[in-house]
C-alpha cells in the first residue's frame, strides 16, 4: 500500500509544509516554508498571532501543490509536529481569547514564585509540593516558563480574556481545531502541561486544584496516532485540501524529532538544533533529576519517554549572529551568489556562507568562549535572568573567531546536558543529529569533538519533525503497524568521529565554560531583574 501524507512542522520561526509518498520506503515530493514573527516584550513576554501560524500553513499548501503537481484529492492523510508548552487559550468557537504565550515566556515569575517557589524548598520548588507532583505526575511544573503559570499570569491580569477561556489548547492543538472543529491534545502535550497523570490516562483533579487550574478548560486526550477527526469544508476551503481528508494527532517537537532521527528504541539519544535545541534519550520508565531540571516526556510511541534536556536559544543565537555580527557580509554574499527568492533556499545560503567564513578557525577560537542563553536557560541549571558572554575577547579577536564561538558554546552546553543524562541513565556512543544545524559538516565535526562521541547525521535533517508526523500518519492509516518502522525508514547519511587534537582543546575549555554561570550568577540578577535593581545594585558582587 502506498499513500500520499502531507505534514505541517510548525516551529518558532515558521511552517516547514512537506508533501511525502509513503510506500516501502518515505520519499519527500515537495516542500515550502513560510515564516512569521516571534515578539519578545520588555516584560518577559513572548507572543505570536496564531492567525499567523493559520496564514502560513495556507501559503505552503498553495506552493507544495503547485510545486508538486499532486492532487489535493490524492493525499490520504494529514498530520502535525509543532512547538511545545505554549499557552493558546480560545473560546467556545476556538478563537484565541488572546496572543499565544510561546514556551520562551518568563513574565509570570510573581505567579511562580506565589505557585510553587515558598517555603521549605529542594531544587527551588515547594517541597510539599514537588513531592505529590512527583508521586502523581512524575514532572514538576519547576520552571518559570511551564504553561501553568502562564494560564495563572492571564487569569490574574487579564481576567476579562480569562472570563471567556473555553479550552486550554497548544500549538498544534489549536490548527488540529481549525482543521477539525474538534477540541483534542494528544498525549505528549497533554503530559507537557505537567498536570497529566499519564500513569492513569487523565488529567489529575489533585494537581489541578493545587495549582489552580479548571480541569474542564483540558479537551479530550488522543494518541499521536489516532486520527483527530476530518478536514471541514471550511478548513478544506482555505488550505486548497479535500474536505473529509483524515487529519492525525501527530505530537509536539520533542516527541516527533526524536522518530524522524530514527532514533525509537530504547537507550537512543539524538540531538536537536533548530531554533532551540536538546539532547534527548529514550527511557522505558519515568526518570527525574530535578536539580539538573530534567524530566522524562512522553513519546509519540506508548510506554516510552524521552529523558529530555533543552536549550531555549539554540539556533536563535545563529540568528542573532546572522543579524548582528555577519548582516552586510551575507548581503554581498547572497547578491554573488543569486539566490532564489524561496525563503529555505536564502536560510540554507547564509547559513552555508556562515560556515565558509569560519572554516579555518582553529577548535578553541582563539580562546573566545559565548555561553548561548540569551533568552535564560532552562537546564542543567533554571535561570530566567542568565545571558549570553562573549569571555576572553582580545585585540586580535576578528568576526569568524566570535561567530565559530558562538558554534562551539551551543555544542559546550549540548556537552553539560548530555554529562547530565549520564548520570541517570546510559545515553548512545553513537548519536543522531537532526535539525537545521546538521546540515553542515563542520557543525557536526565540531559537535563530534566537544561531545568526544560519533555524531550520525540522515537525509534532510532538518525535516525530522516532518519525517515524525508522516510516520504517525502512516501507522494512522495502516501502513505501518507501529513507530517502530522509523528505523526502516531513517537511514544514516553520514558519520563523524571525534578529532582527538581538537577534543582536548575542547575538554580543557568545557571547564571554563560550565564556570561562567556560576561566576557570573550574581551579576545576571542585577542586570535582568529589574523590578529588584533598587535593592542588589547596593550589593556586592
Amino acid at each position: 500500500m502506498s499513500a500520499y501524507v502531507l505534514t505541517y512542522d510548525v516551529g518558532t520561526s515558521g511552517v516547514k509544509t512537506c508533501l511525502y509518498h509513503l510506500s516501502p520506503s518515505l520519499s519527500l515530493v515537495a516542500s515550502a516554508l513560510h515564516g512569521y514573527e516571534l515578539t519578545i516584550l520588555e516584560n518577559g513576554g513572548a507572543e505570536q498571532d496564531p492567525a499567523d501560524w493559520w496564514q502560513a500553513m495556507r501559503a505552503t499548501t498553495s506552493q507544495v501543490l503547485k510545486d508538486s503537481g499532486i492532487p489535493a484529492s490524492h493525499i490520504s492523510g494529514i498530520s502535525f509536529c509543532a512547538q511545545m508548552q505554549g499557552l493558546v487559550l480560545v473560546d467556545e468557537q476556538g478563537a484565541p481569547v488572546r496572543k499565544a504565550m510561546s514556551y520562551m515566556d518568563t513574565r509570570a515569575s510573581e505567579e511562580h514564585r506565589r505557585g510553587i517557589r515558598h517555603g521549605l524548598q529542594f531544587a527551588g520548588a515547594n517541597v510539599f509540593k514537588l513531592l505529590k507532583s512527583l508521586a502523581i505526575t512524575r514532572a514538576v511544573p519547576a520552571s518559570v516558563k511551564d504553561p501553568v503559570w502562564k494560564y495563572r499570569w492571564v487569569r490574574r491580569h487579564e481576567p476579562e480574556a480569562f472570563s471567556r477561556v473555553h479550552k486550554w489548547l497548544d500549538v498544534k492543538e489549536y490548527l488540529l481545531f481549525k482543521c477539525t472543529g474538534e477540541f483534542v491534545m494528544t498525549e505528549d502535550t497533554a503530559y507537557a502541561t505537567l498536570l497529566y497523570d499519564a500513569g492513569n490516562n487523565r488529567f489529575s483533579k489533585e494537581m489541578c486544584r493545587m495549582f489552580g487550574v479548571r480541569t474542564e478548560h483540558f479537551p479530550k486526550v488522543i494518541s499521536s496516532t489516532a486520527m483527530a477527526g476530518l478536514l471541514t469544508a471550511e478548513a478544506a476551503a482555505e488550505l486548497g485540501l479535500k474536505e473529509d481528508t483524515p487529519v492525525f494527532g501527530g505530537g509536539g517537537d520533542a516527541s516527533l524529532i526524536g522518530v524522524g532521527a530514527g532514533a525509537v528504541a530504547e537507550g537512543d539519544t539524538h540531538i536537536y538544533l533548530g531554533t532551540s535545541g536538546w539532547v534527548s534519550t529514550v527511557v522505558n520508565r519515568q526518570i527525574i533529576d530535578a536539580g539538573s531540571m530534567i524530566a522524562s516526556i512522553v513519546g509519540a510511541r506508548p510506554k516510552h519517554y524521552h529523558y529530555f534536556c533543552e536549550l531555549e536559544t539554540a539556533g536563535k543565537c545563529l540568528e542573532w549572529v546572522k543579524n548582528h555580527l555577519a548582516l552586510d557580509e551575507i548581503g554581498i554574499y547572497l547578491e554573488k551568489k543569486q539566490v532564489s527568492e524561496s525563503q529555505e533556499t536564502m536560510y540554507r545560503s547564509l547559513y552555508d556562507y556562515m560556515m565558509h567564513a569560519i572554516k579555518d578557525v582553529p577548535a578553541g577560537s582563539n580562546g573566545v568562549i559565548f555561553t548561548p542563553w540569551l533568552h535564560g536557560n532552562r537546564c542543567p541549571f533554571e535561570d530566567a535572568h542568565a545571558r549570553g558572554l562573549f569571555f576572553n575577547i582580545s585585540i586580535e579577536t576578528g568576526k569568524t573567531e566570535l561567530i565559530h564561538a558562538v558554534l562551539e558554546g551551543i555544542c559546550y552546553h549540548l556537552r553539560w546536558q548530555l554529562e547530565a543524562q549520564d548520570r541517570k541513565i546510559k545515553t548512545s556512543q553513537a548519536i543522531r543529529f537532526v535539525g537545521g544545524g546538521a546540515l553542515a559538516p563542520l557543525t557536526c565535526q565540531i559537535l563530534a569533538d566537544i561531545l568526544g562521541r560519533t555524531i550520525e547525521t540522515v537525509d534532510s535533517p532538518q525535516n525530522a519533525g516532518a519525517v515524525g508526523a508522516a510516520i504517525t500518519a502512516a501507522v494512522g492509516l495502516g501502513i505501518v503497524p507501529n513507530l517502530d518502522a522509523a528505523r526502516s525508514f531513517v537511514q544514516v547519511r553520514a558519520s563523524y568521529t571525534p578529532n582527538p587534537r581538537n577534543k582536548a582543546v575542547y575538554d580543557t575549555y568545557f571547564g571554563v565554560f560550565k564556570s561562567l554561570y556560576r561566576r557570573n550568577k550574581k551579576a545576571f540578577g542585577i542586570l535582568n531583574n529589574l523590578k529588584s535593581n533598587a535593592d542588589v545594585f547596593q550589593a556586592p558582587l
